[in-house]
């Protein structure tokens, strides 16, 4: 599956001793895994764009680690769906299909929605005191216009909500969904960000939460979800039901 691992006849270095030295000093598991979280947050973070092709040479590199500690990582990634492998192809970062989209972004909706109304359920003072810290600071870069800050605020909401929600099963569903590499390929970049009542739908989330209200907690959060699924409905329909990340 991995034929582009390979080493030609001439390589002879041994599998194990091909990387660096600080990976001679860590046992196997802390290699892996140290590489597997590595790689998975720059995937998660939109660090690659839809379809690149991920070289056992140049992560190795990265990430100081053996190429068969690579190509177990690689392994993993791809049977968790964060990449692709193909014959002739390699491995490649994800490309989502519409279909593909939507559903994980029902399923965003599904869970964070339950998430938000158990966060109303749940929140500590401190937990609340730090969302409101978050919208104060999402209020400022949205004010001052600073897209990039906004975007880091939505995330560290939406993260604090999923804590503050104390529930530790749908906390682990929500981890595994790949929105932000969906977002990443669909996202248009040439529309207003943040888009039209992006911060008033956080400040419902938060009014919801602060007032312990479960329902509307969880109301406020679906539609504010929702509005990314129905975002990209009509784009894919603009698009004639197709979209890459090259348009």
């Amino acid at each position: 599956m991995f034929g582009i691992f390979s080493r030609s006849a001439g390589d002879h270095v041994n599998p194990e001793s091909s990387g660096s030295a600080a990976d001679s000093g860590k046992s196997p598991s802390t290699r892996h895994s140290q590489a597997y979280e590595g790689l998975r947050a720059l995937l998660m973070s939109g660090h690659y764009t839809p379809g690149t092709r991920l070289t056992e040479a140049d992560l190795t590199q990265r990430f100081g680690v053996s190429r068969s500690t690579m190509r177990s990582v690689l392994v993993q990634l791809t049977q968790e769906g964060y990449v692709t492998s193909e014959v002739n192809r390699g491995v490649r970062t994800r490309d989502f299909s519409v279909e593909e989209a939507m559903d994980i972004l029902e399923a965003r909706e599904t869970l964070e929605s339950a998430l938000a109304g158990k966060a109303a359920e749940r929140a500590t003072e401190e937990e609340i005191g730090e969302l409101r810290r978050t919208l104060q600071s999402m209020t400022e870069c949205q004010e001052q216009g600073d897209q990039d800050g906004y975007s880091q605020g939505n995330r560290t909401f939406h993260q604090q909500v999923k804590h503050a929600a104390h529930q530790q099963t749908l906390a682990r569903a929500y981890d595994t969904l790949l929105y932000p590499l969906v977002m990443r390929q669909y996202r248009d970049l040439s529309a207003p960000h943040p888009r039209a009542g992006s911060l008033e739908e956080h400040q419902a989330i938060f009014l919801a939460i602060l007032t312990r209200n479960p329902d509307a907690a969880a109301a406020a959060m679906r539609h504010h979800v929702g509005s990314a699924r129905r975002a990209l409905l009509l784009r894919s329909a603009q698009d004639g039901g197709t979209h890459s990340a090259a348009k």
